[in-house]
């Protein structure tokens, strides 16, 4: 597996030979080796030409773009490697046909809506009284067995994310005051860092897509659209509360992250350069993380899970074995 390269330098990015080339304004440069590269984010004012972009492409090499306030731009996909006319006429199939869609969306956030609940179950074995919310969620997780819609479904996923929310002014040692979710733009730490994290999860899983044969632009969850990989946005789902929202807790409560990491600019709310990079260390380290796997009898890193929902998706698409979600065993 190759590695992740974060970028924040300001300056020119370039190819060399067999390497990618980072040269910033006070004329500092940088190597990166293209044989262990996988992945670039670009958090900077980079310059770059069609040169690069050409041996990114040939070399397989997804690049993530963020803008100045941290917000995900877009990503540079390169031409897939893995094509199978075969499963894209059976995903398209499977997306086109209602109860096929439905009962796949319905897993997504069984398994999405249970490991928010096993996060909460965490925190109410340590002394944070949640048995309360983790009713009203199992009750409301109930209800999707019998959800014939998607409007159905993202309307009880809404309201399990609304009590979900809702304790996290328990959960959270620092005084925030977290009421609700917003998004554009974020009006507070928390909701910032959620975008935040959120995104890096997003393109985490775009990029263990392109590793298989799946199209990321045909999801059953959310509403394919014109300009996103939403395919991304359901596998997401599923990995926000295990990788994410565990990963904000403990940079909150171990005040590793603090309201000095933050600026304010008119009505919104972003992360410093500083702050970003405290993130993406600890997001590294979680990604990297390892578990015994039941079914494979190994270990796995948290990324490869990922990777593994991806090839189950496919297993049921192509009428294999019948898609189960992952939720937290540990």
């Amino acid at each position: 597996m190759g590695e992740t390269f974060y970028i924040f330098k300001d300056g020119d990015l370039r190819r060399k030979d067999n390497n990618i080339v980072i040269k910033t304004p006070e004329g500092q440069k940088k190597n990166l080796k293209a044989e262990v590269t996988d992945e670039m984010y670009l958090f900077g004012e980079v310059g770059m030409n069609t040169k690069l972009l050409n041996f990114l492409s040939q070399k397989k090499i997804i690049m993530h773009i963020f803008n100045y306030y941290g917000f995900y731009s877009g990503s540079f996909y390169p031409r897939e490697a893995q094509v199978s006319g075969y499963l894209l006429v059976n995903q398209v199939k499977s997306y086109d046909n209602m109860e096929k869609r439905v009962k796949l969306a319905k897993e997504i956030l069984k398994s999405a809506s249970y490991n928010i609940y096993r996060n909460l179950r965490y925190y109410n074995g340590r002394g944070i009284e949640l048995s309360g919310p983790m009713k009203e969620i199992q009750s409301l997780i109930n209800k999707l067995d019998y959800g014939t819609s998607i409007n159905e479904l993202m309307g009880i996923e809404g309201n399990i994310r609304k009590k979900y929310y809702a304790t996290w002014n328990s959960i959270v040692k620092q005084e925030i005051n977290f009421e609700k979710r917003v998004k554009r733009p974020p009006d507070n730490m928390i909701n910032s860092l959620i975008s935040f994290v959120n995104s890096l999860i997003y393109t985490t899983v775009l990029s263990e897509i392109y590793k298989t044969q799946l199209n990321p632009t045909i999801s059953f969850l959310h509403e394919p659209g014109k300009k996103r990989f939403s395919l991304c946005l359901d596998i997401a789902e599923i990995f926000k509360p295990l990788i994410g929202e565990r990963m904000i807790f403990s940079l909150l409560n171990k005040n590793q992250i603090t309201e000095g990491d933050f600026e304010r600019e008119s009505n919104c709310i972003y992360l410093k350069e500083g702050g970003k990079k405290k993130i993406l260390m600890e997001y590294d380290k979680r990604l990297s993380q390892t578990i015994s796997h039941r079914d494979l009898g190994r270990e796995v890193s948290y990324r490869y899970l990922m990777r593994l929902e991806c090839y189950k998706l496919i297993k049921d698409i192509i009428g294999e074995t019948e898609y189960k979600g992952f939720k937290i065993w540990w």
